[in-house]
């Protein structure tokens, strides 16, 4: 019998709609916060404020990956979890049930393994010669950064090819593992970085990071999910999903998404390592870590439940779904919120006892504006995931809107005022765009979708 305050415990965590795919999601995050602390300490005593500001910058031009991905792993989710639902397990550990539907998973498998496998060689070959061109723009004496460009841009790619297989599994009820491995995927990479870090290798930890990332995958997909994937070679689809009527309109759509997602997330440090030199791009890319490791941390509850919306979405279970869904966004937001004051007081005190870690980080006032924008985007982010539970995404036209006009703003005011610029271009982009046209699309959509 478990002890009373065990069992007590547990009944709380439920309340919080917190399974073993959301506790191993969490853990994922809270694990970030210490390996991030490690991480500041570890880059403020073994990197130059200028390979700092370069790692930080490869980690923003890798980011490009979702030019070319366009946001297809969105798409595969949801499309695959609406098949799962007539699915299951044979004795073998195959994919069985009935045929259309397995059939109709079967052919969106192989569409994408196809698909990412030629958009993974492409975004390789693009990615290499773009970052090659951007870096050469300078010189900068000391710092050797052609060779660990390559090898990360050829370990940046080959992980770009484990996206669909993740996509599927979480589209097909998987999402324990698929977050177990997630988590085990940031510790290892989290201590290789560390070893190679305090071993001299500077840049060399961007391709410590990728290699140890893709040495997991492949644990994960051809050991554990060996069987599962087996089915999608040994099964001969009888009935095809036709992509041009069914996903394509999505993909589309979510493609737009993408694209504007990098003027988004990405494009601050490669505007300031241009404008302003590699110090201060270093300076709001390790703010910026932290600021996305608390985006994450909504996503720990968000994310792990979007098969379980499609799911309610394919059962027209409207009011169950509408209760999950503000529920686990009401506890997202607040996570946030809650992580957002913790690290905004520890900036503080960085600074008030004059610790030297503060001059490698954003002063209070940008870092203070990015943590509010944060916080408020994760209403519009936890609308996007019910969204796009329903196989649509209606957001896609002010998310373009949203991305188009915080990249030029970023420019404009980056280019001009440095990281106090970029930081305000987000915040004002965020509270008079996203957030007030998020919130209208939400309402039209409940309307006229769940009449």
């Amino acid at each position: 019998m478990s002890p009373p305050i065990f069992s007590h415990g547990i009944r709380f965590l439920r309340w919080l709609e917190v399974d073993r795919a959301v506790a191993y999601s969490i853990l994922e995050k809270v694990w970030r916060f210490p390996a991030g602390l490690i991480t500041l300490l570890l880059i403020s005593s073994y990197l130059t404020p200028e390979v700092q500001g370069f790692y930080f910058t490869f980690i923003s031009v890798l980011a490009l990956q979702g030019l070319i991905e366009l946001g297809f792993s969105l798409v595969i989710t949801p499309f695959a979890s609406h098949e799962w639902v007539h699915l299951g397990w044979d004795g073998k550990g195959l994919i069985a049930g009935e045929e259309k539907p397995l059939s109709r998973l079967i052919s969106l498998g192989r569409l994408v393994f196809k698909w990412y496998l030629i958009a993974g060689i492409l975004f390789t070959v693009c990615v290499f010669f773009a970052g090659n061109w951007f870096f050469s723009q300078e010189t900068y004496p000391g710092i050797h950064w052609q060779g660990p460009w390559l090898v990360a841009t050829i370990l940046a790619g080959l992980q770009f090819f484990t996206l669909p297989f993740y996509a599927i599994l979480e589209g097909c009820n998987q999402i324990k593992n698929v977050y177990l491995f997630r988590l085990l995927k940031a510790i290892f990479s989290a201590l290789s970085m560390w070893a190679v870090m305090v071993s001299g290798g500077e840049l060399w930890i961007v391709a410590a990071v990728l290699g140890s990332r893709f040495l997991v995958d492949l644990v994960f997909i051809l050991g554990l999910c060996r069987n599962f994937f087996k089915s999608f070679i040994s099964i001969t689809p009888t009935t095809h999903i036709p992509w041009k009527s069914e996903v394509w309109p999505m993909q589309w759509r979510i493609s737009l998404g993408a694209i504007s997602a990098y003027f988004m997330f990405s494009i601050y440090s490669p505007i300031l390592f241009h404008y302003h030199g590699p110090v201060v791009a270093g300076q709001f890319g390790m703010t910026w870590q932290v600021v996305e490791v608390l985006s994450g941390l909504a996503s720990a509850w968000i994310l792990p439940k979007v098969p379980r919306y499609s799911t309610l979405i394919a059962q027209k279970n409207y009011a169950e779904l509408n209760r999950y869904f503000f529920r686990n966004s009401s506890i997202a937001t607040t996570a946030t919120l809650l992580g957002a004051i913790m690290f905004g007081l520890f900036i503080y005190g960085l600074n008030i006892f004059e610790f030297q870690l503060a001059e490698r980080l954003l002063p209070l006032f940008p870092t203070t504006l990015l943590l509010l924008a944060v916080v408020t985007t994760q209403i519009p982010n936890c609308i996007a995931s019910y969204l796009r539970s329903h196989k649509k995404d209606p957001l896609v036209g002010l998310n373009v809107t949203f991305g188009l006009t915080n990249g030029l703003l970023v420019w404009l005011l980056g280019s001009r005022f440095g990281s106090e610029g970029a930081a305000t271009s987000y915040l004002a982009a965020v509270v008079l765009l996203l957030l007030p046209g998020a919130i209208l699309i939400f309402n039209r959509c409940q309307r006229e979708w769940h009449k």
